[in-house]
């Protein structure tokens, strides 16, 4: 009887080349010690964000060794977090990974001849224009242009309202949700998935009021360039959007630029700006407390808001967060601060973690896509309670 045969396994290879993938490769020959690079944003010095695929390591124990964890941007963000990984794109789970203080390392067995890692579970730009045509097909939403990116990509945003209302336009509330300023931090348009979901359904009382009561003003992505490209916080210019709001122009912020002039147009009652951090394990928000035009009702909106959605919602707290700025310090180039001072109104950056939620951890996903849309949904109980 003639020895058995085996298929000789292929090359091990790293791929990159998809919608926001980034990564660099140092070695490849033994794949207990891939050794790799995490690749600044294009433009800037950022280096945080990766994505990419494996192909070649089925059922053998890899360990991909991210060799400049602690050179990137935020080096404490690689302190008990943990790889994002896929078999499928689909489903995405947390694998075993360690932080010496230098090198990052993660450890799994592939079971599929091609396997994905991502700092955090990806949103695409497919998935992106998939979320405007689910919105755009409801019968409270018109799809509006704003303007284009820098490679041309549209900046859309998603007008909401009740054509029944018998509330008159100019007395419903203005309220604005803007998301992934940062386009590394995919988390925020997983969250405005799960906001859009609730407020579009018809079925829901909170959101049936909100829409009769309102006009809401959504961006699901604030950066389709940078995440595409597969930056961590900048635009295909090397801007931080989220430094950009006291005078942007076209030429190197035309993201901010469009949306800043829309909400001058229609004006600002409320406006939230959902972001991922990279250190601390909790959902949580930040105000505009530093601001010079900071009162006493703004300040008692956000007590209210925070309040509520504690009260509603398990994931979100108040008690581990960036702290208090004093008044007169704020950075009025945030677009929670400029919002706030230009119109008077309570405006909060929520940020979700690229962890974990540590009071409410999972072991298998961590903090994900679909918790993050969970959050999104629960935001509108604070919202209702604001009217």
């Amino acid at each position: 009887m003639p020895p058995k045969t085996y298929a000789p396994m292929p090359p091990l290879h790293i791929s990159a080349q998809f919608d926001s993938g980034a990564i660099e490769v140092i070695s490849l020959a033994d794949p207990g010690d891939i050794q790799l690079r995490i690749r600044k944003d294009t433009a800037a010095e950022f280096a945080q964000w990766f994505h990419f695929s494996l192909q070649g390591a089925q059922d053998v124990p890899v360990v991909l060794k991210f060799m400049n964890a602690a050179a990137c941007a935020y080096p404490k963000g690689w302190e008990n977090y943990r790889v994002v990984a896929s078999h499928d794109r689909q489903h995405w789970f947390r694998i075993d990974t360690t932080f010496d203080g230098r090198v990052m390392a993660a450890r799994t067995t592939p079971r599929t001849q091609c396997m994905y890692f991502a700092y955090f579970e990806p949103y695409s730009y497919e998935q992106h224009l998939d979320l405007l045509a689910m919105a755009a097909g409801s019968e409270y939403v018109v799809q509006q242009r704003l303007g284009e990116t820098l490679q041309g990509r549209d900046m859309a945003l998603l007008r909401i309202t009740s054509p029944q209302s018998v509330v008159p336009e100019e007395q419903r509330k203005k309220v604005w949700l803007i998301a992934r300023q940062h386009p590394g931090e995919s988390m925020a348009e997983w969250f405005a998935e799960g906001f859009l979901e609730r407020l579009l359904d018809p079925d829901d009382s909170v959101s049936r009021i909100l829409r009769e009561r309102c006009v809401l003003y959504v961006v699901p992505n604030m950066n389709p360039d940078g995440a595409v490209l597969g930056n961590l916080r900048t635009n295909a210019a090397g801007a931080n959007l989220n430094r950009e709001w006291l005078e942007p122009t076209r030429e190197r912020s035309p993201e901010v630029f469009w949306v800043r002039q829309k909400m001058l147009e229609t004006g600002v009652d409320v406006c939230l700006d959902a972001h991922g951090d990279e250190g601390l394990p909790y959902n949580f928000v930040a105000g505009s407390e530093g601001n010079p035009g900071y009162n006493a009702h703004i300040a008692a909106q956000e007590s209210a808001f925070k309040t509520t959605w504690i009260a509603n919602c398990p994931d979100f707290q108040d008690q581990f967060n960036y702290g208090l700025r004093e008044p007169g310090q704020a950075n009025p180039t945030l677009a929670t601060n400029w919002v706030a001072q230009q119109f008077n109104c309570l405006a909060l950056t929520i940020e979700m973690p690229f962890k974990d939620n540590a009071m409410l951890p999972d072991a298998v996903t961590a903090w994900s896509g679909e918790r993050s849309k969970k959050l999104g949904a629960s935001v509108l109980q604070p919202l209702l309670a604001l009217l």
